[in-house]
Parts: structure tokens; sequence; C-alpha cells
């Protein structure tokens, strides 16, 4: 059986290998408990998962086409998947056996609607890459398209042929699998199976359609060192893609990066603030960024210092929307701060971690990770016994999948990209440190959140002064109300309002002496942290008055 098979032949045999693991599963893990025999069930549970990984493995490399890219995706998810199964799908690469370039001829010139000889002066028959859903070839532009564009040397991408049908039926199969699976109430109170499949179908479609791979790769960059190629849109529709050879030295490759001058450390941290620019700045992200889709291409004219990022391939990308950014700036400033409280609360606002989960598992846990391993680089994280990390993982893991949580698919995305950057980074740097790379961002978005604060503190001052303004004259009018007698008949708990109006005008006292303290803390921390310090401190007495004021006297009603 191989990708190229009969599509109902295909669709069949996905189920059965799902039906096969779904139902042995079923009789190990609820039908010998119910008989008493769960001790059984539970005795070969890792190497029962480990074997379907295995298998799903070798399947997936059989079949191509979309499952590669379902072991792909499940490798990731450790949010909703043990261990056992994740380790062993995250070495399946995305690389097959090339298409016969006669095939890849007979597609192209279909789209195009001219033979190649026309729509090229030349086409490299060998291809430079081959992958499950397309594969790429170098050529050149006639001579008058490249009059045209300004360059000669191109790469095409080309889809392999009937990939459409492939990608159709595999996501056919994979939503009947999840309707199976979502029928087990374990499993559907645990993770939301046709919102993971809807967001896997999306992403999986958009990277089959070359005309928004082009239209990506126009909008992306914004960060100062970052390249990407030019689009040929002539010599482009929705399943050929033309665009500028911007082949230049890999990233990774650190001998020929320092050959042409440039240093490997500075290209780490560009790169990661490339990244971080990307997410934080832009919100829009290249969620691929192996060494693979970056180059580093030298300047002309011999500068070593005029080099840059060139980033290629962007059917995988991923954006930030404002709830998920916003949480994530919280989230940046937590870690750059080691906040486990304020961590929580971040993952909590984005709709990761529901509202009823019980969180001081995950908070201490992250604790303990921001006591032991907090601010280390690469470098010192070597020197750590291997045995300590594995038992903090196997510790950490327990926690995480005891917790009532499903990561977005955007949200995966980042945690990819953000990976896979500091992977390369620690490679051109092994004392390449992310706690460093995030600083900068962590202190502008600290600073962004501290100025928002202190204006919603100062509109509340200026709004509780207001209200203290005005309570003089409201509450002489109250007491020539009363002494005239007017006001007994119509509201017979005067006593108990004017002790409430009493308590108020304290408790907005207190509050302008708090916040007064607390903005001048905040504006003299940046000159005298000691001063600032003492005065946000000391604000916490008006704020503690302000919050029992009248509770006694509450109490004793």
């Amino acid at each position: 059986m191989t990708g190229q098979a009969h599509p109902r032949a295909r669709y069949r045999r996905i189920l059965r290998f799902a039906a096969r693991y779904i139902v042995r599963e079923w009789w190990f893990e609820l039908f010998l408990p119910r008989i008493g025999l769960a001790r059984i069930g539970r005795r070969g549970r890792i190497e029962r998962a480990r074997g379907i990984a295995r298998n799903f493995h070798s399947l997936a490399i059989e079949l191509g086409g979309l499952m590669i890219k379902v072991g792909q995706f499940m490798s990731s998810r450790l949010d909703v998947l043990p261990p056992e199964i994740t380790s062993e799908l995250e070495g399946l690469q995305d690389e097959v056996p090339p298409v016969d370039f006669e095939l890849v001829r007979e597609l192209a010139e279909a789209e195009l609607g001219m033979p190649l000889a026309r729509a090229f002066s030349y086409v490299d028959p060998t291809p430079v890459a081959a992958a499950s859903l397309g594969q790429v070839h170098r050529a050149r532009l006639v001579p008058a398209d490249a009059a045209d564009v300004g360059f000669e040397n191109v790469v095409v991408k080309v889809q392999r042929p009937g990939i459409d049908a492939i990608v159709r039926i595999d996501i056919a199969a994979l939503r009947r699998i999840a309707g199976w699976l979502d029928r087990v109430r374990f499993i559907s109170r645990r993770v939301d199976l046709p919102a993971l499949l809807d967001e896997f179908a999306a992403t999986s479609i958009q990277e089959i359609d070359y005309l928004g791979e082009g239209a990506n790769a126009e909008r992306f960059a914004g960060h100062p060192r970052v390249r990407t190629p030019a689009i040929v849109w002539e010599r482009t529709t929705r399943r050929v893609l033309t665009l500028s050879d911007v082949t230049a030295i890999k990233i990774n490759d650190r001998d020929a990066l320092r050959a042409a001058g440039i240093d490997p450390s500075a290209v780490a941290d560009e790169l990661a603030s490339a990244m971080f620019d990307q997410l934080f700045v832009h919100s829009f992200f290249h969620a691929d960024p192996h060494p693979g889709n970056i180059f580093v291409t030298p300047g002309r004219d011999a500068d070593a210092s005029d080099w840059a990022l060139t980033f290629v391939d962007f059917g995988m990308m991923g954006e930030v929307p404002d709830v998920l950014r916003n949480g994530l700036q919280r989230l940046i400033v937590a870690v750059a701060s080691r906040d486990s409280k304020a961590l929580i609360a971040s993952i909590r606002d984005m709709g990761v971690l529901l509202p009823s989960a019980e969180s001081a598992p995950l908070e201490h846990a992250m604790n303990e990770l921001f006591d032991r391993f907090g601010g280390m680089g690469f470098a010192e994280l070597q020197k750590v016994d291997p045995d300590e990390f594995r038992d903090f993982a196997d510790k950490f893991g327990r926690v995480m999948r005891t917790m009532p949580f499903q990561l977005p698919e955007n949200f995966l995305l980042i945690i990819r990209a953000v990976s896979v950057t500091s992977g390369v980074c620690t490679a051109l740097n092994p004392a390449f440190n992310v706690w460093t790379a995030i600083e900068p961002y962590a202190r502008r978005l600290t600073r962004t959140e501290g100025a928002r604060t202190v204006r919603n503190l100062a509109q509340q001052a200026v709004d509780t002064a207001g209200v203290i303004a005005r309570l003089p004259r409201q509450l002489d009018e109250l007491a020539s109300l009363i002494q005239r007698g007017q006001l007994s008949v119509e509201t017979p708990g005067v006593d108990r309002r004017l002790k409430a109006l009493e308590v108020l005008v304290k408790r907005a006292g207190a509050s302008i002496v708090f916040t007064a303290l607390l903005i001048g803390g905040i504006l003299l921390r940046e000159s005298d942290p000691i001063l600032g310090g003492v005065l946000m401190w000391a604000s916490v007495v008006p704020l503690v008055y302000s919050l029992l004021a009248g509770v006694s006297g509450r109490d004793r009603s």
C-alpha cells in the first residue's frame, strides 16, 4: 500500500488501523476494570502506547500524504498525549521519495497553461527537496520575464500529483475516527477532538494553497535583518509557486558563517530577536523555522556586517489573535519575573486552563522549575545531572496531564516556533540564554503594562476624588432633610445609610492615599529604587484600611 493507492483502499486502511487499536484499548482500559482486572490493564499500558506510536510511524511513512503531518501534529500534543506516544513520533520527517519528473511536468504545464519550455528557459529535473505534499525544483526564467522581475534564478514548488484528493480522504478518515473516540466519555471530557481536527484540517488545507503561501511571504518580515524571496506571480497558481532563488548559507553552518566573516553568536541573537518581534510586535510568525527554512545571506561589497536572515517556505504560518497576544504578553512578563501565580493567571485568561481547574499543583511545579532551572543558559543546563532532569520531567509531566486544559492550534504553533528557534540559537551559540533574549521584550511589556496600570489608577483616583468632592454637599443636604423631619418617613434606614456614607468617605480617602503612594513609587522606582520601593510598600497600609474599614460595624449589625 502506498500514498498513491486507490482512495477507498487508503480510507479503509486508515480506519482499520484506528479501529484495531481503539478496540484493544477499550478491552484493557474499560472492560477489564469493570470485571475487577484493572491491574492487568495497567501492567502493559506504557508499552502498548509505544507500540501504537511505532506502528503509526510506520503507517505514516508508508502512506505519506497527510499521515506524516498527523504524526508531526501528534508529536507536539504534549497537552493531550502521553510522552510514550509523542517521543516515538518526534523523529517523523516530512521527506519522501520524489515524484517522477514527467508527472511533475504534466501537472505544472496544466496549471500554468503552457509548456514548461515556454514558461522557463531551464528546469532542473532533479528536485532540491521532496516532501509529502510537494517538491521543489530549481529553474531559470525566460529573458523577458527575468527583465520584468529583476532576477533570473528561481525555484519552482509543485504539488505532488493527486495530493488534493489524498488530503480530502485523510481528513474524512480522521473525522470518522474522531467521531468514534468522541463517544467515549473519558476522552470527550478530556479532549475536544472535533475542535482539534478542525484546526488541523484548516492548517493542512492552507498548506496546499500556494497562492496563500505567496501572500504569506509578502506579508512576512518587518524585522530589519529579515528578508523573504520575491514571488513571480505570473508563474504562480494554487498548485505551482515560483519565487526567487535565495539559497545562501544555511543558518546552522557555523564554519561557513565564520568563513564569510559572520559571528554565529550574533546570528543567534538576531534570530531570537526576529522571532520575538514576529510574536509580540507583528502577531504573524513563521511556524516552522528549522535550519532548512532559514538562510544567512551575506551583504554586498564584502561588508561582513550587512548580512540578513532569509526565510523560505511560508506554508505553515501562525497568527496571534488579540486575546492570545495579550495573554502571551502577560505570560512573558511572568516568565521573565519568575512569577508562577501570574503565569498561571495568564494561562487561565487565554482559555488554555479551564476556570474550574485546581491550579495549586501546577503553581507548585512552576515554582520548582523557576527555583531550580530559571535563568540558566544551555551551557549551565548541560552540567545538570541528567537524572535530575528526568525526575523533574516525569513529575512535571504527570502534573500537566492531570490538568484540564487543551492548547489552541495557534498556541501550539507558537510553542513549536519558539522551541525550534531556541534549538537553532543554541546550536549557533552553546551559551545562548533564552531568558536574556526574552528580557528586552519583558522590560518593554512591563513598561507598557505599568503605564496602563498607572493610567487606570490615576483615573480611579480622579473618579474617587470627584465622589469625595460631591459628598460634603450631599451630606449637608441630607442633614437638612433630617432636621426638617422630611427623611424619616421616606427613608427608614437613615442611621445605617449615614454609617455607610461615613465608611465610604473613610475608604475613599484611604484609596486616594494608596493611589498617590503607589503611583509615586512606580514613577520613582526607575531613578531611585529604594525610595520607590518604600513608597510602594507604604501604599499597602491605606489599601488594607480601605478594604477593612467598616467591617467590624457590619459584623455587629
